[in-house]
């Protein structure tokens, strides 16, 4: 039974047993109405690791009383998933019985091996299950992600994380044994990064380090038994979150050194080249914004170029396009901007659309004053004219970040609009 993982070990029997996802699997979640009607889609499970989608995905399976097929997109190929097709199409079962195929990191899947699945999904040989951690948007096919159901799992919360810690303790067949003590966990949670699984790896760790027969957990003990042996668990996953994180805080601290030294990293890992221009295209954004707006441009090319080329040659491409981010001036403000402006839709509702801004497609609308007193702003100066809800106005949601490009935009704001808005 040691042998066994702790994650393994205490994984959830039944549904009722999941901790989190009760947006999919509560009483009234769109998940468990599908498996209560005993007829479920193909679909997709998109979401951090170690939040349930294996778990789910078995579960599923378990509920529905179907066979169950499971491949990793790591190591399986077409003829992989032709073979399980096979096996799925003599069993001869049809509609509510049909075989769930789950497909872990489809993500990495290429399109031939995506488009190997699209018969078989259509015909109704297989219903199948992904998980992915990836936006499905970029990274499944078209044609399968059309005949398939979306699933967002969320990160688990804190306190979904301490019950699972508790559980541990109480009911594994190990650790209900020891003496063990729940003192601190902040430590335990920060290290994980909410993955469930990392969770009870170095919860299993700390404890199998201590040899007293009782055992605290504190925040300094989780630190120093996980530090020296950090690299012994989920190594995978701890090299593709931890390595990107540090990869874009060097971009946006401005260092091309350090982050030429994580694309390195990230690369002779094995990283998928799209995974890493994806997080230059975001960051172009987030990060620099309008204080360097060709850098959008340099990331997308560097988006497409490494899709046309691949590796090895990849490398530089990406190599040229990190070095630029780096060194381009940075600005948050458009990330600022757009967040500002959600919480305020969210805070003030649906706000009405001031009347000389509505558009007067018919008579009627006229006759009520739609678009009445607008002013066409190539005609007239705008600064007599409101654009925002009456509530609202004067509102600045962008804020203009101290740097050339954008303490030019500053000045012409300021000059427009004469003092409406501080800047």
């Amino acid at each position: 039974m040691q042998n066994i993982p702790l994650a393994e070990r205490i994984r959830p029997r039944k549904l009722a047993e999941v901790i989190g996802q009760k947006h999919l699997i509560g009483e009234k979640g769109t998940l468990k109405t599908a498996i209560n009607n005993k007829l479920i889609p193909s679909m997709i499970f998109w979401g951090p690791p170690g939040v349930g989608k294996t778990t789910l995905s078995n579960l599923i399976a378990q509920e529905l009383d179907r066979p169950f097929y499971t491949l990793s997109a790591i190591n399986s190929g077409v003829k992989d998933v032709r073979e399980v097709i096979h096996k799925a199409s003599s069993l001869g079962l049809f509609g509510k019985n049909i075989p769930i195929l789950f497909i872990d990191e489809i993500h990495r899947f290429s399109k031939a091996q995506q488009d190997s699945l699209l018969g078989a999904v259509e015909r109704g040989v297989i219903t199948l299950i992904g998980a992915t951690t990836e936006n499905p948007s970029f990274e499944v096919i078209s044609a399968l992600l059309s005949r398939s159901q979306v699933y967002v799992l969320e990160s688990l919360s804190k306190d979904d994380l301490q019950d699972l810690l508790e559980r541990a303790i109480s009911q594994d067949e190990v650790l209900s044994k020891q003496n063990i003590t729940l003192k601190e966990t902040e430590s335990l949670m920060q290290i994980s990064g909410g993955d469930a699984r990392k969770l009870l790896n170095i919860l299993e760790l700390v404890v199998s380090s201590v040899d007293d027969k009782e055992i605290i957990i504190t925040n300094n003990l989780v630190v120093e038994k996980a530090q020296q042996n950090i690299i012994r668990y989920d190594k995978n996953g701890e090299q593709h979150y931890d390595i990107i994180c540090a990869f874009i805080k060097s971009i946006r601290g401005s260092d091309p050194n350090a982050a030429v030294y994580w694309l390195a990293r990230m690369i002779e890992g094995g990283e998928d080249v799209k995974f890493i221009a994806r997080r230059l295209l975001i960051l172009a954004s987030e990060d620099i914004g309008n204080a360097n707006p060709t850098a959008l441009v340099i990331a997308n090319n560097c988006f497409q170029a490494v899709n046309v080329i691949g590796f090895p040659e990849a490398r530089i491409t990406l190599s040229q396009a990190v070095i630029y981010l780096a060194c381009s001036p940075k600005s948050n403000s458009a990330y600022m901007a757009i967040n500002d402006a959600q919480q305020e839709v969210r805070s003030s509702a649906n706000l009405s659309v001031p009347l000389h801004l509505r558009n007067a497609p018919t008579k009627l609308m006229k006759e009520l004053g739609y678009g009445k007193d607008y002013l066409y702003s190539h005609n007239k100066p705008t600064d007599s004219q409101e654009f925002l809800p009456d509530e609202i106005s004067g509102n600045s949601f962008y804020k203009p970040s101290n740097n050339s490009k954008e303490n030019a935009f500053k000045e012409g704001l300021k000059n427009l609009w004469k003092g409406k808005y501080n800047y």
